[in-house]
């Protein structure tokens, strides 16, 4: 009598046909090897990306078998505190000639007695999620150190949409650690229990069927709104019982930046800030932007007058229609009455035909008159009877022109100051002074710092398609010091140059510009932003130092310090190490 031979992979004592399944479901390839470095089982997806079948690898030794894509780090069953850890990225071609990068990672696998029995490597294409995961035994650990070293944010909830696991990456998009979400409502990465993403995650629960969100969107630590592509499913268990959900997404701020880039169109997220001065400006924009009053913005230089005039017009009845700026300060003072209003044929020699000018251009949409103060006294007579009769002579021309405009005009410089000096007409500046918006600079809003950085940061790093680095606590404290007199376009600058420069995993202060770090002065008892007291235990020196050597990383951090990884993450949360 012939007994059934058992399968090689179930040699180890554990079901690794469940887990390649799974990596087969997200198109990632995967195979196992047993304690001897045999390989016993390799999925469908490795199999098309290394051009090789399952009898031509099966039973033999994994370093001879893929020469091409050799493991670099340490062998995961001989140092399994490397799990989770990634080779560089690699290149092959599959079987049909096409070329991938690949990312590698091991984990090792655990037998019933908790003992170590072989490894499953994966291969991941770095290529979009599309596949859906109709199964998945979330329990496995070893599957978990796969998942929270996967390119895309993933989290799981229970029936009661409690947050049980949150991935590597989930924890770089929305800014919290994964410690303050664990136990919580998912809601709380959302805006709420009634989110649109929320329901579409209790749906599927509810019904096992699957649910995209293609214009997602997520609320990350700071309240700041983060565009997202998602897929919401529902969790099984072995028994294929629905135990509760897993939601794939990915950042869509490059996406976003685009498409407000190309569409011109600005919301009210586009502004950063929760200063009470900042605050005060958004509840008075909410009311100001959908009537037709006259605006004026003052503020320094970078303080983002621009940003706040295109959001004034996206959040109008003329959204639909243009926003024309004008610099009346770039704009040569003999041309800038032909820029502005336009000349007729023959107005001068070489206007051999009619030209319409800025305000025809914005026609039934929105004038933005930048640097208005700049603005010479000849034109300010012309420019008042626009906003009083809201009509206009172009250049050369004896008959007026009617024109539909809003007109939101700015400057960094006080128009009343001007007005006393004779520069500026006072009849007009009362006539654009109907709605005054004053933005107040950098330095008297320092508790937003920590936001903006993280904010132009992710959006910095989203341009360049790469995950925004850790800022060291000595670097964010220079940042945090610094007076900006360029204001938030300064910051932007410096965090620019500043991910330019860095080339490892945590940004250090060497990487800012070196005027930032000379002009260091200590902030003072009354400083507004909550910056965490540094320990200086030894413990605290050593960590800090370990993770400098090793540009970031923890896994070799850890190695250095010779402790776990947990240890060391528990050390560094203790100490306010690495904090984002």
């Amino acid at each position: 009598m012939k007994t059934a031979m058992t399968p090689p992979h179930h040699r180890l004592g554990i079901r690794c046909d469940h887990w390649l399944d799974v990596m087969d479901e997200l198109n990632i390839g995967a195979f196992v090897a047993d304690g001897s470095r045999r390989i016993t089982a390799i999925n469908l997806s490795a199999q098309a990306l290394l051009g090789l079948r399952e009898p031509e690898v099966v039973d033999r030794d994994c370093r001879e078998v893929f020469t091409g894509v050799p493991c670099t780090v340490e062998c995961v069953m001989h140092h399994p505190d490397t799990a989770g850890d990634r080779d560089p990225d690699m290149e092959i071609t599959d079987e049909e000639n096409q070329r991938h990068l690949i990312t590698r990672m091991a984990t090792p696998i655990y037998n019933r007695r908790g003992e170590i029995a072989g490894c499953m490597t994966i291969l991941q294409d770095h290529s979009p999620i599309t596949q859906l995961i109709d199964r998945l035994h979330y329990e496995e650990r070893s599957l978990k150190i796969i998942l929270d070293n996967l390119d895309v944010g993933i989290f799981t909830v229970n029936r009661g949409g409690l947050i049980n696991f949150f991935n590597r990456a989930a924890e770089t998009i929305s800014g919290y650690d994964r410690h303050q979400v664990l136990g919580q409502s998912c809601a709380m990465i959302f805006s709420g229990e009634r989110a649109p993403d929320v329901c579409l995650l209790k749906e599927s629960i509810a019904s096992g069927e699957t649910r995209s969100s293609h214009q997602g969107r997520m609320t990350d630590r700071d309240g700041v709104t983060i565009p997202i592509r998602a897929n919401y499913m529902a969790l099984r268990n072995e028994k294929n019982v629905i135990v509760g959900g897993l939601a794939t997404f990915h950042d869509m701020t490059l996406a976003h930046q685009l498409n407000r880039a190309i569409s011109n169109r600005y919301t009210f997220h586009d502004m950063i800030g929760k200063d009470p001065s900042m605050r005060k400006i958004f509840e008075m924009v909410a009311v100001i932007a959908p009537s037709q009053a006259t605006v004026l913005v003052e503020g320094a230089t970078g303080t983002g007058k621009d940003l706040l005039a295109k959001v004034i017009h996206s959040a109008s009845p003329r959204a639909a229609k243009p926003m024309v700026k004008v610099n009346c300060a770039a704009i040569p003072e003999n041309l800038i009455e032909s820029e502005i209003f336009g000349y007729v044929k023959g107005a001068f020699t070489g206007a051999d035909r009619d030209k319409p000018g800025r305000f025809s251009d914005a026609e039934g949409g929105t004038i933005f008159l930048d640097e208005i103060g700049d603005l010479p006294l000849s034109l300010q007579a012309k420019l008042l009877r626009v906003l009083e009769d809201r009509e206009f002579y172009p250049l050369g021309s004896r008959r007026t022109r009617k024109v539909d405009v809003r007109i939101i005009s700015a400057t960094n410089r006080q128009l009343n100051d001007l007005v006393d000096r004779g520069l500026f007409r006072e009849d007009l500046f009362y006539r654009l002074n109907v709605m005054r918006i004053e933005l107040p600079p950098l330095r008297q809003r320092r508790g937003d710092l920590p936001l903006l950085i993280r904010h132009i940061a992710r959006g910095l790093c989203a341009a360049r398609a790469v995950a925004p680095p850790v800022i060291s606590n000595t670097a964010m404290q220079i940042l945090l010091n610094y007076d900006y007199p360029g204001n938030v376009r300064e910051l932007e600058n410096i965090l620019e140059h500043a991910l330019i420069i860095c080339r490892e995993a945590m940004v250090q202060p060497e990487h800012l510009p070196d005027y930032v770090r000379q002009d260091q002065q200590p902030c003072a008892a009354t400083c507004p932003v909550d910056i965490p007291a540094v320990s200086t235990s030894r413990e605290h020196q050593r960590i800090v130092a370990a993770l400098e050597k090793t540009g970031g990383h923890r896994g070799k951090a850890a190695r250095e310090l010779k402790m776990e990884r947990t240890t060391l993450w528990r050390k560094m949360k203790k100490h306010g190490i690495g904090k984002k």
